[in-house]
């Protein structure tokens, strides 16, 4: 009987892991390609360091992915983790809440944005792009307009620890990212409100007809993606001890990098977990790899947008058929 289940538990995860043997392989050479370029990267130190640099990533990429999957998109989640981030900062530093409050109080400012996004999408026919897009804005400039283009410093120690501690030797990150990656992997694999949000994005209309309520799997959809938001931007904030409006810039890129990197087809319906987790560590190797080898800003910028780009393509060539 324990073997059965043994054996069970290793076809499971290799059925999660099989489509993905071809990204997970491009890592693999990725790896081994940083390791020969420098001594740095194959590092017990770096590669903490790289876990530490993937768990915003992760936060995002996780909610990225629901969203993806229902057939839409949230640009807003980088400036979701200014807000939260900067917010936080200034209910410590200046308005003198605990850190605990202050850190459930962020958290919920981000799933608020997460609840308007959500609104606006569900109960309209206005694109999430466009919906999104003006609420990264009103987002950014939330931020700006509370700092006063001013950093927060912070040196409250449980804030600090959020970002920096260790529990039992293990950074506190790694903690984060194998909660977060658990609790989505179970709304996605193990609840019908996952089993929801594949049917809404393989085909609305027919999940409408079916039962399902599309408007409010969409809603709660968005509205979960900015909580993960939020989340990350307490981690972004707490592990710079700073609150600044510039928090999370680009990161919404890495996020749908990350996602469409592991198989996530952007016109909704298809995507895995899995596929998500080895795209952000993708992602992080290769932000890594070009700061080790001093790579200026600039064309990381341009190497991250190939990427996409290619990404986008092979999904389309699956889509039509087509074998590489």
């Amino acid at each position: 009987m324990g073997k059965n289940k043994k054996n069970g538990f290793f076809t499971n995860l290799w059925n999660d892991i099989k489509p993905h043997i071809g990204i997970l392989g491009a890592l693999i050479v990725l790896c081994i390609i940083l390791t020969i370029i420098t001594d740095a990267f194959m590092t017990p130190r770096n590669l903490f360091n790289v876990l530490r640099q993937i768990s915003v990533n992760v936060f995002l990429a996780c909610g990225m992915t629901m969203v993806i999957i229902l057939g839409g998109i949230d640009l807003s989640v980088g400036s979701t983790i200014a807000v939260s981030g900067c917010l936080c900062a200034g209910f410590i530093t200046k308005v003198g809440i605990p850190a605990i409050p202050a850190i459930v109080l962020a958290v919920l400012l981000g799933g608020l944005i997460g609840l308007v996004n959500g609104l606006i999408v569900s109960r309209t026919t206005i694109p999430p792009f466009i919906v999104t897009l003006a609420t990264m804005n009103i987002g950014r400039g939330i931020a700006r307009v509370y700092t006063a283009n001013k950093t927060i410093t912070i040196s409250d120690p449980i804030f600090s620890f959020v970002g920096t501690g260790y529990v039992f030797g293990i950074p506190i990150h790694v903690i984060f990212i194998i909660i977060i990656v658990a609790v989505t992997g179970l709304i996605l694999s193990r609840t019908q409100f996952g089993r929801h949000i594949y049917a809404v994005g393989g085909n609305r209309q027919a999940a409408i007809y079916s039962g399902i309520n599309a408007s409010k799997v969409t809603l709660f959809v968005f509205l979960l993606s900015g909580l993960f938001a939020g989340m990350a931007g307490i981690l972004t904030a707490s592990r710079t001890f700073t609150g600044q409006y510039s928090l999370g810039e680009g990161a919404e890129m890495d996020a749908i990098t990350a996602v469409v990197l592991g198989g996530t087809s952007m016109s909704g319906g298809v995507g895995t977990l899995t596929g998500t987790v080895i795209g952000c560590v993708i992602v992080g190797v290769l932000n890594n790899g070009m700061n080790l080898m001093g790579v200026d800003s600039s064309w990381q910028y341009i190497v991250q947008g190939v990427v996409v780009l290619l990404a986008v393509f092979i999904d389309f060539f699956k889509k039509k058929g087509l074998k590489f």
